[in-house]
């Protein structure tokens, strides 16, 4: 018998995924415009821009992450990739300069997500408390002193020192890890699944796979 009253449920679920959609668009171009890094907010501020009210309606993460590569492709053509390799190219500075804690590269950097809002995230690791911030400040480079936890599993989280500091009017964002966490990623953001790192000679090799795109 056919339904006579209220949405009919393949409408109801075609209705919920076009808002799905308006709400990842809308989130990319809140993260690309304004610098939002926190995926679950943009989702939650798109949702309210757009007037939409249903949980279930909200994207996944990486269905932004997707929307936010299509919002670069048709907005961001030129600039995002130029943004991206200057950022790779102060990651691979950085990370020489920090060689003796095993630096890793992490984020949208890594991702190819980066535009001109996005920080050099890096994964740094010592079993010494304070050694990283000792070693930036005997260079001259003052730092300002956050914790973040990180989810290293679905049970278990770590707290963790990070380290802010802008060089060259770029922004870096360190995270300071047990040696024992060069063995087992953390979580990531988008799906999570064990966060993607890349070495100084991976971070190289990319470098030289990903040229500048022509001016």
């Amino acid at each position: 018998m056919p339904c006579l009253h209220g949405h009919h449920p393949a409408r109801a679920q075609g209705n919920r995924q076009q808002q799905q959609r308006r709400i990842a668009l809308e989130a990319a171009r809140l993260i690309s415009e304004h610098g939002l890094r926190d995926y679950h907010r943009a989702k939650l501020r798109a949702a309210e821009r757009l007037g939409i009210h249903d949980d279930q309606a909200l994207p996944r993460n990486d269905e932004i992450e997707s929307a936010l590569r299509e919002h670069q492709r048709l907005f961001l053509g030129d600039s995002q990739p130029e943004a991206l390799h200057t950022r790779r190219l102060a990651a691979r500075e950085a990370m020489r300069f920090l060689q003796r804690f095993e630096p890793r590269l992490v984020g949208a950097v890594l991702e190819g997500t980066a535009d001109q809002h996005s920080a050099v995230c890096l994964h740094l690791f010592s079993d010494t408390p304070g050694e990283v911030e000792q070693f930036l400040s005997e260079r001259g480079i003052h730092c300002d002193l956050r914790e973040r936890r990180l989810r290293m599993d679905r049970a278990r989280e770590l707290p963790i020192e990070v380290l802010l500091f802008i060089a060259d009017g770029i922004a870096f964002d360190l995270s300071v890890l047990p040696r024992a966490g060069l063995r087992q990623a953390p979580l990531d953001r988008i799906g999570q699944r064990t966060m993607r790192r890349a070495s100084l000679s991976a971070l190289e090799a990319l470098l030289q796979e990903q040229p500048p795109a022509p001016a």
